[in-house]
């Protein structure tokens, strides 16, 4: 099946569900998808989650078949969490700018030039990476993996700067950046937030560590700068904690669009506001319900890392899995 999703009625839609939960139960499969899918594969998923979340479903799974509904280096960290398990990645060009960023040549010279650093790699890395890294981390616990390692130890941080200047900051150690960036939450620039301080005086702001404007907004609440404002900067996953958790009713959210879906449906009676609404990732968005439906039918596009890449990189990973 080739239909494009939005060239669907949503009765076309829903029996295309249908079928996908039809399959998913045949096969005996477990269907993960990340946050910023599209709605209509969300609903067909068996857990919808952040990357940490999703790596443990992933390594704690009993279903033999795996379709994981998110991008590559996804996929990946799946097949090296779940060795024995088949993973199946419903668009194999489902890529990701960040992770693209650095190769493992690149690394394994920027290690050269600093002789026992301990390498800490951001999870939006391929698996060649992982395996040359001493720690893995999510925007979830960037932070307690820092904090692990011993205060007199040099660190490589990789491959996102401004998640990494983040951690720096609010660890106080100093870390040697790659200037990597995602290139959809880099989009996100402190001129968008100063906009939507003005317009929403009593909103929360949730942003993302990785958005351009999250080292400026600490910079500017440790100056006083924004006022009243309350202003998190959190994980996706940590983002619907707290608008669970909050008594606001109004969030601005800088991440990618596609969280807005999941934090309106778990939370009816509060408002959803992107702070930049074209922060869409197209990679995510190759994912479709007709692919997803292919994928499961004819058990094709297996993701499968070399054992040995997968063993290294599973090191970096369980660590990551550790500190969550």
């Amino acid at each position: 099946m080739v239909a494009k999703l939005d060239s669907l009625s949503s009765s076309e839609i829903r029996a295309l569900q249908e079928e996908v939960l039809h399959w998913k139960q045949k096969k005996g499969a477990l269907i993960l998808a990340h946050n910023y899918q599209v709605p209509e594969v969300q609903e067909v998923a068996d857990f919808v989650g952040d990357s940490l979340a999703l790596a443990a479903r992933a390594r704690e799974a009993e279903a033999d078949l795996i379709v994981f509904c998110g991008v590559h280096f996804m996929a990946e960290t799946a097949a090296i969490l779940a060795p024995g398990k088949r993973v199946l990645l419903p668009d194999l060009e489902a890529g990701c700018s960040l992770a693209e960023s650095i190769t493992a040549e690149e690394l394994r010279a920027w290690k050269q030039q600093h002789p026992g650093a301990v390498v800490v790699s951001y999870v939006n890395t391929t698996a060649e990476v992982k395996a040359e890294s001493d720690y893995c981390c999510t925007s979830s616990n960037a932070v307690r993996v820092i904090q692990a390692i011993p205060e007199d130890r040099e660190i490589l941080f990789l491959p996102d700067m401004y998640l990494g200047a983040y951690v720096a900051s609010v660890t106080g150690r100093k870390l040697h950046l790659w200037p990597g960036e995602c290139h959809v939450h880099a989009q996100i620039r402190p001129e968008d937030l100063r906009a939507l301080l003005d317009q929403k005086p009593g909103a929360e702001f949730l942003i993302h560590p990785e958005c351009g404007c999250s080292s400026s907004c600490l910079y500017f609440a440790q100056e006083g700068a924004l006022g009243e404002h309350k202003v998190h900067i959190l994980s996706t996953g940590g983002m619907l904690r707290r608008a669970r958790e909050s008594t606001a009713r109004e969030f601005v959210v800088a991440t990618e669009v596609g969280l807005l879906y999941r934090l309106a449906k778990e939370n009816p009676s509060k408002v959803f506001v992107a702070a930049q609404p074209e922060a869409l990732c197209p990679y995510m968005k190759r994912i479709s319900l007709p692919k997803v439906l292919h994928s499961l039918q004819q058990e094709v596009h297996e993701v499968r890392v070399p054992p040995e890449i997968a063993r290294r990189a599973r090191r970096a990973l369980e660590r990551m899995l550790e500190l969550r």
